[in-house]
Parts: structure tokens; C-alpha cells; sequence
């Protein structure tokens, strides 16, 4: 069984280039791409050091900034188009047979096509509203801004389309085009009929249909789209118009600029060699005692997750390093990836972890809140994770480990030293309120580089301009799922849904014991198919307000969420996480699928005691 996942590790980064290089005419707009990344991160570093050095805030460096940022969002996504790293589920298709595999994918790119173009003319009317509004400083028609909507969709149907009839023949792909007009053509015929369904089109528009788009392999923000976008056409009288506002509304927050530059980070954490140097320090300290590499393999993810913030990026850094040494000392490849999936999902509330940034967003919650409470909650997690596997090492074998001699441990601690204190003064500069998450993401992506160059012999010239490329697209994609997933949970809010569900939950017996339950039920599934992001920005709007009207802390809350979300993930046979896990550590799934279930045991045991124990999440704060 394989697992389809866009998203490729920068550590596979050649073998990307190899096989997705990209469309030769796409160059200038991985150039324009790239040059809105630096200009935002300029600008956001202009204000920064006005404010901090002159007192003297740019009120308009903002506004240069949050233009940039919807321009580089939609370009990105065209770019991830373009590269094949939109997130998708591809585990279902994977089992079908060729010729079926054929049309469905050939399918997946019409719909995705059919999606933009039916939201082309509602975005050009958006972009033409936006002309009567100015921004406060400057005074520039926002049209200039929302531009991007309609520019970007354009460039990603043309791009789809492209693909479509490069990789299907042309049978398939007429059967395809002419099956979604037939579906289209029923559902139109059968509106009169669904608008007196009321909140039952719910489930049929926006749980079967999203879920039948899932499987057949469509990117999960055009899932979210399409699902959206024939629930509102179809069931209810709302213009489309509303969606396009939720789409750039919940794609362009500002505390989301934080995102593409986070993702640079950790794109210039591997390129530097910084990862690699924490890794080698930890295993001078730990490698000669039994069960030392795990330890070193727990402790570097938790490490590296507080620079790069991407689980991906983690893995890929920390599994090269470490598995030699683990096969040498018996440790089963098996194992090894159970240890290793499981530990970045123990990782991913270590700041500046992009789903805090995401979740912090989209429920309303503080940032520096998450980021503190997320130090503790890994610790309880690593500390069960270190447990298991000290009884799993019992029978390792240790005749050739040996004790690094403390001149050769100092000299890795020096190496070391200044990667190590990146996190940790992400985590002050924002946990104690000196500066936001989009701040001190763009002071540690200078200092990151400037250390990188430095110290760790630099980044080529070539290579930065592929990271801020390779940013731009995964951001984009990051942030068109933010976008489409904003306007389905609006959808779900707005139909009364969120209403009805307090009130059910509310019903049941057992109250905040039972409302936890649940909530952990709800996250580990959808953790499973769709990864955090999507998940948190679907179900937030609606879960969040339903656990405070019981009393439950939103930081404990939001904790309880990140867990249960990440156990999900590397759960197989579907969750994206462990079949990642097993492609960077090169062992087939079927082989790890039998080991990882003692250690997503000790995360569960782990979630428990979180969710029973609001005290782990709320005692630094």
C-alpha cells in the first residue's frame, strides 16, 4: 500500500527537481513568487527595527506586506499546480487499476479546473468591489490586493487544464468532462428539490461529497471548494459572492504571514546543516547508554521541530543522521519508523509549530499562549514515548557503543550551540509578548541565515533561489486550504449546524468528560484523512465556542485538539503521516505497520493524561 502526499521533504529536494521540475514558462513566476517572499520579509523587518530601534512603527510597511502576501498565496498554489505539491489523499486511487487510475486522476484535474472557473467571474466582481475601498495608509485601491484572487485562479486553470491533457489520453478525459457535465446538469435539475432538503444537504453536499472528492485523490483544498461551492449553488439561495470574501479572508490573516516564512526557515535549517549539528551533539551526550539513539532520535525531533516548525522538514533532517547508528546497535527499520513517526508527532506543539500558528488563528486563541503551553505538553509526550522505548531497547546491543570523550562532546556542544538557541528564543520573544509569531519568524529566518553562512558554510546562491521557490509553493498550497476550508466551515456555521451540534452534545451524559471524548474521536479521524491544518480550520469555528460554553480552557482545549489530530495522522492504513515517515526512512509500510502500534498506545496514554489533567497545559502560562 503507498500513500500519495504532495508535500515533498526538502531533503528529497533533488529527487523533486528531478521528477516535478516544473513548466520551463513557470520560471517567471517563480521569480515574481520569490521576489514577494523577500519584499514581504523586508518590509516586515523594516517595521520591526523601526519600532523596536526608533519607536517609530510603518504603518504602511503592513500594508506593503499583507498586499504581498495574497499575491504571493495565489501564485504559490498556481506553482504547487505546477510542481504537483498540492496535499492529497492518494491511498484509494493507489488501488484501482490502471485504466481506472487514468480517468479518475484525469478526473481530479477537470474538477479542479471546473472549481476555478465557476469562481473566476464572482472573483473578478470581488476584485472590481475592492476598488471602493482604500487602504488607510497609503490609500491604494485595495483591487490592487484582491487582484490576486482572479490572477491566480486564471494561471491555475490554465495549469490544471494543461496537465489534465498532458497525462490522460484523450478517451478518459472526454468521459471525464462529459460525466461532471452530467453531474452538474442533474444537480441543477434537482435544485428546486434540495433547497427543501434544508440542513440534510449537509451531509450529502459537504461529508459524502467532500469525502467522495477525498478518495478519488482531488487536492483537499478544491475539495473543500467544490463541496462548498455546490452546497451554496445547489441547496441554498447565498450568492457565491460570500464565499470568495470567506476564501481571502481566511488565506490572508495577517498572523498568517508567519507561515511562508516559517516554511523558509526550515527549508534554510536543512540547507545549513543546523538540524544535522544538534543531532550529532545530542548523540555525543546520549549514545553510549542503552536506548541512547532513541533518546537522541526523541530529543532532536523535539529540538528541530522548534526551528524548522514542519514535521516534514524534522523527519527528513533527523532520520538520515541517526538510522545507520540505530541498525548498527539491532534496532529494527521497523521500529526505527514507528519511533520516528510517532516522535514528530510529539514534536508538533514545540513553537513554531505552524499548526499552533493556524489553530491560533482560527479559533481566536493566543499564539504565545499555545507556544507555552506547547513545550509542556511535548515533554509529557516524549517522556512517554522515552519510556516505551527504553523497555523496547532491553535487548540492544551495546558492545560497541562508547562514551564520547568530553573534549569531543564540548567541541558538538559549540557547533551546536547557536542552532540550539533558536527555539528557545522563538519561544521567549513571543511567549513573553516582545514581539508577535510574524515578527520573530523573520528576525530567525536573518539569524538563521546569517548563522548558516557563518558557521555552517552558507547556502549557495542557486540553492536560495530553489528554497524560496519551494517556499512559495508549499505556502501557497498551505494557505489555499486555509482559504476553502474557512469558507466550508462558514457553510457549516451559518446552516445552523454549529447550533444544533451544542445542543446534542450538550444532551449527553457525562458532560466535559464526554464532550472531550468526543472531541478526541472527531480529531483522530479526521487527523487520519486530512492533516492538521485543513482539520483545525474546518472544525474550529465550530468545536471551540462548544468547549467553552462548558467551561473548558481554549489553551487546554487547543492542546487536547493538536494531539488527538497528530495521532490520527500517523495512524495507518490511512493516516499521511506514517506513510511520509516510511518514505523518508526508505521501509515499506507493510513492514512498519505491525510496530507502530505500541508507541501510538503510549501517545494515546499520553493524550489521556492531557486531556484529564488541564494542569500539564496551563501551569506556565
Amino acid at each position: 500500500m503507498t500513500m500519495a502526499y504532495e508535500a515533498i521533504p526538502a531533503e528529497e529536494l533533488a529527487q523533486l527537481e528531478a521528477s516535478h521540475p516544473g513548466s520551463r514558462w513557470m520560471r517567471p513566476v517563480e521569480v515574481i513568487a520569490a521576489a514577494l517572499l523577500v519584499a514581504m520579509i523586508t518590509m516586515i523587518l523594516t517595521n520591526v527595527a523601526s519600532r523596536y530601534v526608533f519607536a517609530r512603527p510603518i504603518i504602511w510597511a503592513d500594508e506593503i506586506a499583507s498586499m504581498s502576501f495574497l499575491w504571493l498565496a495565489m501564485l504559490g498554489a498556481a506553482l504547487a499546480i505546477d510542481r504537483h505539491e498540492h496535499m492529497r489523499l492518494g491511498v484509494f486511487v493507489a488501488l484501482f487499476p490502471a485504466r481506472v487510475q487514468e480517468f479518475v486522476n484525469g478526473l481530479a484535474l477537470l474538477l479542479v479546473v471546473t472549481f476555478l472557473v465557476a469562481l473566476l467571474p464572482t472573483a473578478f466582481e470581488y476584485a472590481y468591489e475592492e476598488s471602493y475601498i482604500t487602504s488607510p495608509a497609503l490609500e491604494l485601491p485595495m483591487t490592487y490586493r484582491a487582484a490576486a484572487l482572479p490572477a491566480g485562479m486564471v494561471l491555475m486553470a490554465l495549469l490544471a487544464l494543461v496537465q489534465a491533457v498532458r497525462e490522460t489520453r484523450l478517451k478518459p478525459l472526454l468521459m471525464a468532462a462529459v460525466s461532471i457535465a452530467l453531474l452538474v446538469g442533474v444537480l441543477w435539475l434537482a435544485r428546486p428539490v434540495l433547497l427543501g432538503f434544508g440542513n440534510w444537504n449537509l451531509p450529502l453536499f459537504l461529508a459524502l461529497g467532500v469525502g467522495t472528492l477525498l478518495v478519488m485523490g482531488v487536492p483537499i483544498a478544491f475539495c473543500f471548494g467544490l463541496g462548498t461551492l455546490a452546497y451554496l449553488t445547489f441547496a441554498t439561495n447565498v450568492p457565491v459572492f460570500v464565499m470568495i470574501g470567506r476564501i481571502d479572508e481566511g488565506m490572508s490573516a495577517l498572523i498568517l504571514l508567519s507561515v511562508p516564512v516559517f516554511v523558509l526557515l526550515g527549508c534554510i535549517l536543512d540547507a545549513t546543516g543546523m538540524g544535522r549539528a544538534i543531532v550529532e551533539f545530542l548523540a555525543s551526550l546520549l549514545g553510549h547508554v542503552k536506548a541512547g539513539m532513541s533518546y537522541v532520535l526523541l530529543g532532536s525531533l523535539f529540538l528541530v521541530s522548534g526551528i524548522s516548525g514542519s514535521k516534514v522538514s524534522d523527519m527528513a533532517t533527523v532520520a538520515p543522521a541517526l538510522f545507520p547508528e540505530m541498525k548498527r546497535r539491532g534496532h529494527k527499520p521497523s521500529n526505527m519508523i514507528a519511533l520516528l513517526a510517532t516522535g514528530a508527532a510529539m514534536a508538533d506543539t514545540v513553537p513554531p509549530s505552524i499548526v499552533l500558528i493556524v489553530l491560533g488563528s482560527a479559533a481566536g486563541v493566543s499564539i504565545a499562549g499555545l507556544f507555552t503551553s506547547g513545550f509542556a505538553i511535548a515533554m509529557v509526550l516524549l517522556v512517554v514515548l522515552a519510556l516505551l522505548a527504553r523497555w523496547q531497547a532491553r535487548g540492544e546491543d551495546m558492545t560497541h557503543a562508547r562514551r564520547v570523550p568530553l573534549r569531543m562532546m564540548w567541541n558538538t556542544l559549540l557547533i551546536a550551540a547557536p542552532a540550539l538557541t533558536l527555539p528557545f528564543l522563538i519561544r521567549w520573544f513571543v511567549g513573553g509578548g516582545i514581539a508577535t509569531a510574524t515578527e520573530v519568524s523573520t528576525v530567525a529566518v536573518v539569524y538563521a541565515a546569517f548563522i548558516g553562512m557563518v558557521l555552517y558554510g552558507g547556502i549557495p546562491l542557486r540553492r536560495m533561489g530553489t528554497m524560496l521557490v519551494e517556499t512559495a509553493a508549499l505556502s501557497g498550497a498551505i494557505l489555499l486550504i486555509l482559504g476553502t476550508a474557512s469558507a466550508m466551515a462558514w457553510a457549516l456555521t451559518q446552516s445552523g449546524f454549529a447550533g444544533q451540534l451544542l445542543r446534542t452534545v450538550s444532551d449527553l451524559p457525562g458532560g466535559t468528560f464526554t464532550f472531550m471524548a468526543v472531541t478526541i474521536a472527531i480529531f483522530l479521524v479526521l487527523g487520519c484523512f486530512l492533516e492538521g491544518i485543513p482539520a483545525i480550520v474546518l472544525m474550529a469555528p465550530i468545536m471551540f465556542p462548544m468547549a467553552r460554553a462548558l467551561g473548558i480552557n481554549d489553551i487546554h482545549y487547543s492542546m487536547v485538539i493538536v494531539v488527538a489530530m497528530n495521532l490520527g495522522l500517523m495512524a495507518p492504513p490511512i493516516g499521511i503521516g506514517f506513510y511520509l515517515a516510511c518514505k523518508i526512512g526508505n521501509v515499506p509500510p507493510d513492514a512498519a505497520m505491525g510496530a507502530i502500534w505500541p508507541y501510538l498506545g503510549a501517545l494515546f496514554i499520553g493524550l489521556v493524561i492531557i486531556a484529564a489533567v488541564p494542569w500539564f497545559s496551563l501551569a506556565f502560562l
